[in-house]
């Protein structure tokens, strides 16, 4: 079973209406357990989901097959492409950890649509949160500081 106890903005505008789409955010999460501090975003009424993980502890992965090392959005990232059954899912794993930074969100979808991986899609709402697998005995997870602009 899994929590993602997270902050979302609602956009609902096409892909290349979006100006300008950044990301901040400061955390503070433990050091066992099993989770992801990562954005989500979904596109085309929830066909698509990009997950973009900041880092990740324990027994998680992700879903489909890797398609390669990329830099982008002012970030490298192990990138995977694949289906959870309902919806395609991109994913953006940090080659290392970080807990504090930002992120360039419209580069990161622009990036895709450049890949040909999906069209000039409805962005509908960008979350930021913990996906928590396992944290037993009890884990602190603090957001110290976040924030999206443009949209």
């Amino acid at each position: 079973m899994k929590s993602y106890p997270h902050a979302g903005k609602a956009l609902n505008r096409r892909l290349s209406s979006i100006g300008s789409l950044t990301s901040s955010f400061n955390v503070s999460v433990p050091g066992s357990g099993a989770y992801a501090t990562t954005y989500d975003i979904w596109a085309n009424n929830n066909a698509y989901e990009v997950m973009i993980w900041m880092n990740r502890t324990g027994a998680v992965g992700a879903i489909g097959s890797r398609q390669g090392t990329f830099s982008v959005g002012g970030h490298t990232w192990d990138v995977y492409r694949g289906s959870n059954g309902a919806n395609a899912v991109f994913s953006f794993l940090r080659t290392s950890n970080t807990s504090a930074g930002s992120v360039d969100l419209k580069a990161v979808m622009n990036w895709l649509r450049s890949r040909g991986w999906w069209g000039d899609v409805t962005v509908g709402e960008v979350q930021f949160g913990y996906e928590i697998t396992s944290s037993s005995g009890g884990k602190n997870f603090t957001t110290n500081s976040y924030s999206v602009s443009g949209g």
